[in-house]
């Protein structure tokens, strides 16, 4: 089964232009290493929960928008290789994402089914 890694991030919403191009230029890279996909999202329909929801889960700030990312992998295995050699990959580390990364939540999750 894929092994997908999601994110979590909250991006200043005047800087959805600079998000997408930051994923253009970055999602190559994860092709090259393995991915089989990256996707983006941006928080359209976004409710205040009751005890938690994903503006808190990113201390959403005023001027922010939530955005939900995935890259999936066709497995596990790949995806710790890909990770590997992107850390080590001086592309990857050039620039600056236009997001506060220290706020960014993320994991990697084994899909366990597709209906």
């Amino acid at each position: 089964m894929p092994f997908i890694d999601i994110t979590v991030i909250p991006v200043p919403t005047d800087k959805k232009d600079a998000y997408l191009k930051h994923s253009a230029d970055t999602s190559p890279l994860f092709r090259e290493a393995g991915a089989l996909s990256v996707t983006e999202t941006w928080g359209e329909d976004v409710p205040d929960g009751k005890l938690t929801d994903f503006k808190r889960s990113v201390a959403l700030e005023a001027g922010e928008t939530v955005a939900v990312g995935w890259i999936t992998w066709p497995d596990k295995a790949t995806r710790d290789a890909g990770w590997e050699k992107l850390m080590q990959d001086e592309r990857m580390m050039a620039g600056n994402p236009p997001f506060d990364g220290k706020r960014m939540i993320y994991g990697g999750f084994e899909q366990i089914a597709e209906h």
